[in-house]
């Protein structure tokens, strides 16, 4: 059975009387700092020099030091840059100052398990991975809610490492939803997994594919990505309430007759057979280790990618009529490349 922790299972006063720097003010770096500060924990923020984000953390009343300066600071260190720069900000910037019984911590298990950093064995090692997008993790904690998160112990010296892990989780308002037990192992390995196979490549690919077959046989791409791509918010929500069950409960009949007949022939042993393979690239480290080398070659094929998949009629279709709803809160984003420790 699964382990997990709620409110009464952790002890805020364990963050609260240590000083906290969180390296990074991306998508979870901002929530996790301003969460922590409203929980009453003293909280610096750790940036590159001339990091775009100083001015933003610093307009939420948040104080910004250098990266290497936050950690000789801090007690607790928490690493929130991209995985594939975490391992050279290490070396740089955390390992002069992880004194004997700091805690380092993660929210994401990808370094660690594929041995991109080497962590003396004189300090706590732990991870609180939220699931949810920083953005929500915020939202939630301003509503008095959160998001469920998974926490795990690699390295236990100072035989608290787990009790310190939960109070960062409760200060993160995430022990208000459930958080659940894992291993560093275990949530890289399904985080990308389920990241490859089934909610980003999956599910972009299917709906590209749907796009398109609808596309090529003459019906408007207008109708098609409202069939193939708008509406698919409207099921997943089903989902998210509920499960598969519900999602069918509330869609019609016929649509449920189309699932129990469609997906089948789509996702077939075929399928499920480069699951599999896919699954074991990520456990035996080649996936990672084609990722990692990408970046250090510049990523030339990774922006390549990205710039083809913003140019797709696909995209050029949805961005004329997102414009036209505005009751979407509709974005747009250029082809940037994200800056390590930004």
């Amino acid at each position: 059975m699964a382990t997990l922790f709620y409110d009464r299972d952790a002890d805020l006063a364990l963050i609260c009387s240590k000083r906290v720097a969180i390296l990074g003010y991306g998508s979870q770096g901002h929530a996790h700092a301003l969460n922590l500060r409203d929980s009453g924990v003293d909280v610096r923020v750790g940036l590159l020099a001339g990091s775009r984000s100083k001015a933003m953390a610093e307009a939420e009343g948040l104080q910004v030091l250098g990266l290497s300066e936050a950690c000789a600071w801090a007690e607790v260190v928490m690493v929130l840059a991209p995985d594939t720069a975490q391992a050279e900000l290490f070396n740089t910037h955390v390992v002069p100052h992880l004194a004997k019984g700091k805690t380092l911590m993660f929210a994401h298990g990808f370094n660690i398990r594929y041995g991109c950093i080497d962590v003396p064995g004189h300090v706590d090692v732990s991870m609180v991975a939220p699931k949810s997008p920083g953005h929500r993790v915020r939202e939630l904690f301003v509503e008095g809610s959160g998001t469920p998160a998974l926490v795990a112990v690699h390295q236990d010296f100072s035989g608290h490492a787990r009790a310190l892990a939960l109070s960062y989780a409760k200060a993160l308002g995430l022990t208000r939803a459930g958080v659940l037990e894992t291993t560093f192992k275990e949530e890289t390995e399904t985080d990308l997994f389920g990241e490859k196979a089934v909610l980003c490549g999956g599910m972009s690919e299917l709906v590209k594919a749907g796009f398109e077959t609808l596309v090529e046989a003459g019906y408007q791409p207008e109708i098609a990505y409202f069939e193939c791509l708008h509406e698919l918010k409207l099921i997943v929500d089903l989902m998210y309430r509920g499960g598969l069950s519900y999602m069918r409960y509330s869609i019609s009949d016929t649509a449920e007759y189309g699932d129990y007949t469609g997906g089948p022939r789509l996702v077939t042993q075929a399928t499920r057979d480069e699951m599999r393979r896919i699954l074991g690239e990520i456990q035996d480290g080649r996936y990672a280790q084609a990722w990692i080398e990408e970046n250090k070659k510049g990523r030339p094929w990774f922006e390549a990618q990205r710039a083809a998949g913003q140019d797709q009629l696909l995209e050029q279709v949805g961005r004329g009529l997102r414009a036209k709803m505005p009751f979407l809160d509709p974005v747009e984003v250029s082809n940037a490349t994200p800056v390590a420790g930004a």
